[in-house]
């Protein structure tokens, strides 16, 4: 067997000897053989595919233990090593996505917050509804839909638990449905309400798997809406008659459509449709939220809906529900029913919100 001294093995794979004893102790690139007597490591030349690939992952940022499962994957299947690696960067990408749109919302702000006192004049307020329906096939309603002044909120629980999971996380927002919101803490508000819900999913679950729940919520600020966003219910914007999905689902189809390796009719009857890349769960891990913000105009319509509605009542039939001119209490109940006609296969939520102008005193 050709061997390289540990410093030749390093030139020639691109890892620094301090790397090569680091993969060693953690028993991620093991050496051919050690000197028994001084301790020297030598390596086999047929490593180096090896190293090298464990550099190039390094390069690209994966953490220590994702490398190890690729590198054992590569040992048995190097497509199903490949596949890792996209599934990783898909990963990165959609963080990466969350990072410039939490930039994009600290800019937008931090210079709406700098306006001139008396600049913006116009008063608005919310008209709201929300209705929960357990639909026509499952046995309970895991789903919670709540609508106050300023807080609107859909949570979808899944799990053996996810009634209580998706009650916890909304009632962990419901704090900040007050009369009002400190200027300029809108962010700190929903980061810190956040993590209290995570905490209070956790909570729920109390160790068990498979228990956890979608997060869905606009926050109402006098002239703009804050939305924060985890999973698969979804928020659209109806404005001048054009309805708009202002938020990203966070399951495998969307990434595989994100990627091009899926199209938006082939995800409809997909096996792996309903799988969340992110969501609140009693795992303890950590997913971040989309984090928007949006000024709102006199005359938008703001629907927050569980995936009970989305995925079975089709975008045109749900913008003639919204554009109707009835009060959001009605159109809530004809999207509900609308969802139950289509087959009420899931729990449906459905929260509607109206932007006016606040009459004069």
């Amino acid at each position: 067997m050709d061997m390289l001294t540990i410093g030749a093995f390093a030139k020639a794979c691109r890892l620094s000897p301090k790397a090569l004893r680091l993969y060693d102790e953690l028993d991620l690139l093991r050496p051919a053989r050690v000197d028994p007597d001084s301790g020297y490591r030598y390596y086999a030349v047929t490593q180096l595919e090896q190293a090298r690939l464990v550099a190039w992952l390094r390069r690209l940022g994966m953490p220590l233990a994702e490398i190890r499962r690729v590198c054992r994957l590569y040992d048995r299947d190097s497509t199903a090593a490949a596949l890792e690696i996209r599934a990783y960067w898909a990963r990165v990408e959609t963080e990466t996505a969350v990072r410039r749109d939490l930039a994009a919302f600290l800019v937008d702000h931090l210079t709406t917050d700098s306006r001139e006192p008396g600049e913006d004049t116009t008063m608005l307020e919310l008209r709201y509804s929300a209705h929960s329906d357990t639909g026509r096939v499952r046995p309970a309603n895991q789903d919670t839909a709540y609508a106050g002044t300023r807080l609107l909120a859909v949570a979808d629980g899944f799990g053996p638990a996810g009634a209580p999971a998706s009650s916890a996380a909304v009632a962990a927002l419901r704090s900040l449905d007050t009369d009002e919101i400190p200027a300029g803490g809108v962010l700190n508000l929903l980061e810190d309400a956040v993590r209290g819900a995570a905490e209070a999913v956790r909570d729920v679950a109390d160790g068990a798997d498979g228990i956890g729940t979608t997060l869905t919520a606009l926050l109402w600020t006098g002239s703009r809406l804050a939305l924060v966003h985890i999973g698969d219910s979804r928020a659209y914007l109806l404005r001048d008659g054009e309805l708009f999905l202002i938020t990203h689902d966070h399951t495998v189809v969307q990434s595989m459509i994100d990627e091009g390796r899926l199209t938006a009719e082939e995800a409809v009857s997909h096996p792996q449709r309903a799988f969340l890349l992110k969501a609140l769960t009693g795992d303890g891990a950590t997913a971040l939220p989309d984090l928007r913000l949006h000024d709102a105009h006199p005359g938008d319509r703001y629907l927050l809906c569980s995936d009970g509605l989305s995925s079975v009542v089709p975008e045109d039939r749900v913008r003639d529900l919204l554009t109707s001119p009835v009060s959001p209490e009605e159109t809530v109940r004809a999207l509900v029913g609308a969802a139950n006609e289509a087959g009420g296969p899931d729990n449906v939520s459905c929260v509607v919100a109206d932007v006016v102008e606040r009459p004069a005193a």
